[in-house]
Protein backbone atom coordinates (compact mmCIF):
# COMPACT_ATOMS: atom_id res chain seq x y z
CA UNK A 1 0.00 0.00 0.00
CA UNK A 2 1.38 3.42 -0.96
CA UNK A 3 2.08 5.91 1.81
CA UNK A 4 0.89 9.52 1.59
CA UNK A 5 2.36 10.73 4.90
CA UNK A 6 5.18 9.39 7.02
CA UNK A 7 5.99 10.79 10.47
CA UNK A 8 9.19 9.74 12.22
CA UNK A 9 10.11 10.63 15.82
CA UNK A 10 8.20 13.92 15.69
CA UNK A 11 8.83 16.15 18.70
CA UNK A 12 6.91 19.35 19.33
CA UNK A 13 7.32 21.67 22.31
CA UNK A 14 5.00 24.50 23.25
CA UNK A 15 5.96 26.92 26.01
CA UNK A 16 8.50 24.43 27.30
CA UNK A 17 5.89 21.67 27.50
CA UNK A 18 6.28 18.53 25.40
CA UNK A 19 3.19 18.18 23.19
CA UNK A 20 4.44 15.37 20.94
CA UNK A 21 7.27 13.38 22.56
CA UNK A 22 8.53 11.44 19.51
CA UNK A 23 5.56 10.37 17.42
CA UNK A 24 5.87 7.96 14.48
CA UNK A 25 3.05 6.88 12.14
CA UNK A 26 2.01 6.50 8.51
CA UNK A 27 -1.04 7.59 6.54
CA UNK A 28 -1.88 5.34 3.53
CA UNK A 29 -2.67 6.91 0.18
CA UNK A 30 -6.20 6.83 -1.23
CA UNK A 31 -7.86 6.02 2.10
CA UNK A 32 -9.75 7.78 4.89
CA UNK A 33 -7.59 7.75 8.01
CA UNK A 34 -9.26 8.79 11.23
CA UNK A 35 -7.16 10.60 13.81
CA UNK A 36 -9.04 10.09 17.05
CA UNK A 37 -8.53 10.92 20.67
CA UNK A 38 -9.71 13.26 23.43
CA UNK A 39 -9.26 17.01 23.22
CA UNK A 40 -5.69 17.93 24.08
CA UNK A 41 -4.19 14.68 22.81
CA UNK A 42 -2.11 16.42 20.13
CA UNK A 43 -4.26 15.85 17.05
CA UNK A 44 -4.28 19.45 15.83
CA UNK A 45 -0.55 19.82 16.49
CA UNK A 46 0.17 16.73 14.41
CA UNK A 47 -2.00 18.01 11.58
CA UNK A 48 -0.25 21.38 11.62
CA UNK A 49 3.09 19.58 11.38
CA UNK A 50 1.85 17.56 8.39
CA UNK A 51 0.68 20.72 6.63
CA UNK A 52 4.00 22.39 7.43
CA UNK A 53 2.83 25.27 9.64
CA UNK A 54 4.00 23.89 12.99
CA UNK A 55 7.45 24.57 14.41
CA UNK A 56 8.98 21.23 15.42
CA UNK A 57 11.78 20.38 17.81
CA UNK A 58 12.86 17.20 16.06
CA UNK A 59 11.95 14.34 13.76
CA UNK A 60 10.79 14.21 10.15
CA UNK A 61 7.45 14.60 8.39
CA UNK A 62 7.30 13.50 4.75
CA UNK A 63 4.23 14.26 2.63
CA UNK A 64 3.93 12.56 -0.76
CA UNK A 65 7.67 12.11 -0.86
CA UNK A 66 8.52 15.71 0.05
CA UNK A 67 9.36 17.40 3.39
CA UNK A 68 6.22 18.83 4.98
CA UNK A 69 5.74 22.48 4.10
CA UNK A 70 7.63 22.30 0.79
CA UNK A 71 6.52 24.97 -1.67
CA UNK A 72 5.49 22.40 -4.27
CA UNK A 73 3.02 20.86 -1.80
CA UNK A 74 0.90 24.00 -1.42
CA UNK A 75 -1.52 23.09 -4.18
CA UNK A 76 -1.39 19.40 -3.35
CA UNK A 77 -2.54 19.60 0.28
CA UNK A 78 -5.96 20.94 1.32
CA UNK A 79 -6.21 21.97 4.96
CA UNK A 80 -9.40 22.73 6.88
CA UNK A 81 -8.92 24.07 10.40
CA UNK A 82 -11.44 23.85 13.24
CA UNK A 83 -12.32 27.53 12.75
CA UNK A 84 -13.79 28.31 9.31
CA UNK A 85 -11.16 29.98 7.11
CA UNK A 86 -13.44 32.03 4.86
CA UNK A 87 -14.45 35.70 4.69
CA UNK A 88 -17.65 36.28 6.64
CA UNK A 89 -18.78 39.33 4.63
CA UNK A 90 -18.78 37.47 1.29
CA UNK A 91 -21.08 34.81 -0.14
CA UNK A 92 -19.83 31.27 -0.70
CA UNK A 93 -19.26 31.92 -4.40
CA UNK A 94 -17.47 35.21 -3.76
CA UNK A 95 -15.17 33.44 -1.31
CA UNK A 96 -14.41 30.69 -3.77
CA UNK A 97 -13.80 33.10 -6.64
CA UNK A 98 -11.28 34.96 -4.49
CA UNK A 99 -9.39 31.80 -3.54
CA UNK A 100 -9.63 30.51 -7.12
CA UNK A 101 -7.68 33.57 -8.27
CA UNK A 102 -5.06 32.90 -5.59
CA UNK A 103 -4.76 29.26 -6.67
CA UNK A 104 -5.04 30.06 -10.40
CA UNK A 105 -7.94 27.68 -10.97
CA UNK A 106 -11.02 28.27 -13.13
CA UNK A 107 -14.74 28.87 -12.76
CA UNK A 108 -15.46 25.20 -13.40
CA UNK A 109 -13.46 24.36 -10.27
CA UNK A 110 -15.53 26.86 -8.27
CA UNK A 111 -18.77 25.27 -9.49
CA UNK A 112 -17.48 21.75 -8.82
CA UNK A 113 -16.36 22.58 -5.26
CA UNK A 114 -19.71 24.20 -4.43
CA UNK A 115 -21.60 21.19 -5.76
CA UNK A 116 -19.35 18.74 -3.91
CA UNK A 117 -20.13 20.27 -0.51
CA UNK A 118 -23.83 20.71 -1.31
CA UNK A 119 -24.02 24.51 -1.02
CA UNK A 120 -25.38 25.28 -4.48
CA UNK A 121 -28.65 26.65 -3.10
CA UNK A 122 -26.79 29.15 -0.89
CA UNK A 123 -23.88 30.12 -3.12
CA UNK A 124 -25.19 33.48 -4.39
CA UNK A 125 -27.81 34.68 -1.89
CA UNK A 126 -26.44 37.92 -0.51
CA UNK A 127 -29.11 39.18 1.90
CA UNK A 128 -29.13 36.28 4.34
CA UNK A 129 -26.33 34.07 3.04
CA UNK A 130 -23.10 35.92 3.36
CA UNK A 131 -20.94 33.40 5.17
CA UNK A 132 -21.17 35.30 8.46
CA UNK A 133 -24.92 34.62 8.57
CA UNK A 134 -24.70 30.95 7.75
CA UNK A 135 -24.87 28.17 10.31
CA UNK A 136 -21.70 26.69 11.72
CA UNK A 137 -22.13 23.57 9.61
CA UNK A 138 -22.57 25.60 6.43
CA UNK A 139 -19.45 27.65 7.21
CA UNK A 140 -17.51 24.42 7.73
CA UNK A 141 -18.67 23.21 4.33
CA UNK A 142 -17.68 26.53 2.75
CA UNK A 143 -14.17 26.10 4.18
CA UNK A 144 -14.07 22.56 2.80
CA UNK A 145 -15.09 23.88 -0.63
CA UNK A 146 -12.09 26.24 -0.57
CA UNK A 147 -9.80 23.33 0.30
CA UNK A 148 -11.20 21.35 -2.65
CA UNK A 149 -10.65 24.06 -5.28
CA UNK A 150 -7.31 22.82 -6.58
CA UNK A 151 -8.35 19.15 -6.36
CA UNK A 152 -5.60 18.31 -3.86
CA UNK A 153 -4.62 14.65 -3.55
CA UNK A 154 -4.34 15.05 0.24
CA UNK A 155 -6.98 16.60 2.51
CA UNK A 156 -6.17 17.31 6.17
CA UNK A 157 -9.42 18.01 8.01
CA UNK A 158 -9.32 19.07 11.66
CA UNK A 159 -12.60 18.06 13.35
CA UNK A 160 -14.74 19.08 10.33
CA UNK A 161 -17.95 17.63 11.79
CA UNK A 162 -17.81 19.26 15.24
CA UNK A 163 -21.11 20.91 16.15
CA UNK A 164 -23.02 19.51 13.17
CA UNK A 165 -26.41 17.88 13.41
CA UNK A 166 -26.64 14.17 12.48
CA UNK A 167 -27.94 14.84 8.96
CA UNK A 168 -25.13 17.26 8.11
CA UNK A 169 -22.56 14.89 9.59
CA UNK A 170 -23.93 12.07 7.45
CA UNK A 171 -23.83 14.24 4.32
CA UNK A 172 -20.26 15.33 5.02
CA UNK A 173 -19.06 11.77 5.53
CA UNK A 174 -20.75 10.79 2.26
CA UNK A 175 -18.69 13.56 0.64
CA UNK A 176 -15.50 12.22 2.22
CA UNK A 177 -16.19 8.69 0.97
CA UNK A 178 -16.82 10.05 -2.53
CA UNK A 179 -13.50 11.92 -2.51
CA UNK A 180 -11.63 8.81 -1.36
CA UNK A 181 -13.34 6.74 -4.06
CA UNK A 182 -11.95 9.23 -6.58
CA UNK A 183 -8.43 8.63 -5.26
CA UNK A 184 -7.94 11.35 -2.64
CA UNK A 185 -6.24 10.71 0.70
CA UNK A 186 -8.09 12.07 3.74
CA UNK A 187 -6.80 12.53 7.27
CA UNK A 188 -9.81 13.42 9.43
CA UNK A 189 -9.56 14.19 13.13
CA UNK A 190 -12.36 13.76 15.63
CA UNK A 191 -12.92 13.26 19.34
CA UNK A 192 -16.24 11.47 18.59
CA UNK A 193 -15.55 7.76 18.62
CA UNK A 194 -18.69 6.79 16.71
CA UNK A 195 -17.09 8.36 13.62
CA UNK A 196 -14.29 5.80 13.78
CA UNK A 197 -16.39 3.28 11.86
CA UNK A 198 -16.41 5.63 8.85
CA UNK A 199 -12.64 5.31 8.42
CA UNK A 200 -10.44 2.78 6.65
CA UNK A 201 -7.66 3.15 9.22
CA UNK A 202 -7.61 4.54 12.75
CA UNK A 203 -4.82 6.42 14.49
CA UNK A 204 -5.72 6.59 18.19
CA UNK A 205 -3.87 9.21 20.22
CA UNK A 206 -3.60 10.05 23.88
CA UNK A 207 -1.27 12.56 25.55
CA UNK A 208 0.72 13.05 22.36
CA UNK A 209 1.35 9.34 21.89
CA UNK A 210 0.02 6.84 19.39
CA UNK A 211 -2.02 4.25 21.26
CA UNK A 212 -2.93 2.20 18.18
CA UNK A 213 -2.81 2.18 14.40
CA UNK A 214 -5.53 -0.25 13.35
CA UNK A 215 -8.45 -0.78 11.00
CA UNK A 216 -11.83 -0.59 12.75
CA UNK A 217 -12.23 -4.38 12.40
CA UNK A 218 -8.70 -4.94 13.65
CA UNK A 219 -9.38 -2.80 16.70
CA UNK A 220 -12.59 -4.69 17.43
CA UNK A 221 -10.78 -8.03 17.20
CA UNK A 222 -7.83 -6.83 19.28
CA UNK A 223 -10.03 -5.62 22.14
CA UNK A 224 -12.89 -8.11 21.95
CA UNK A 225 -15.69 -5.57 21.58
CA UNK A 226 -17.76 -4.21 18.69
CA UNK A 227 -18.06 -0.79 20.37
CA UNK A 228 -15.13 1.31 19.11
CA UNK A 229 -15.41 3.75 21.98
CA UNK A 230 -15.18 0.88 24.45
CA UNK A 231 -12.28 -0.55 22.41
CA UNK A 232 -10.31 2.68 22.87
CA UNK A 233 -10.96 2.63 26.63
CA UNK A 234 -9.77 -0.98 26.86
CA UNK A 235 -6.53 -0.08 25.11
CA UNK A 236 -5.96 2.75 27.59
CA UNK A 237 -6.66 0.44 30.53
CA UNK A 238 -4.16 -2.11 29.20
CA UNK A 239 -1.51 0.58 28.89
CA UNK A 240 -2.12 1.74 32.44
CA UNK A 241 -1.84 -1.81 33.79
CA UNK A 242 1.48 -2.46 31.98
CA UNK A 243 2.95 1.00 32.65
Amino acid sequence: MDTAVEVRDLRVLRGGTVVLPGLSLTVPAGKITGLLGPSGSGKSTLMRAIVGVQRVAGGEVTVMGRPAGSADLRRRVGYVTQSPSVYTDLTVRENLRHFARVLAVGQEDVDRAIATVGLGAYADRVVDRVVGRMSGGERNRASLAVALLARPPLLVLDEPTVGLDPVLRRNLWDTFHGLAADGATLLVSSHVMDEAAECDLLLLMRDGRLVAQETPDGLRERTGTDDLGEAFLRLIEREEVTA
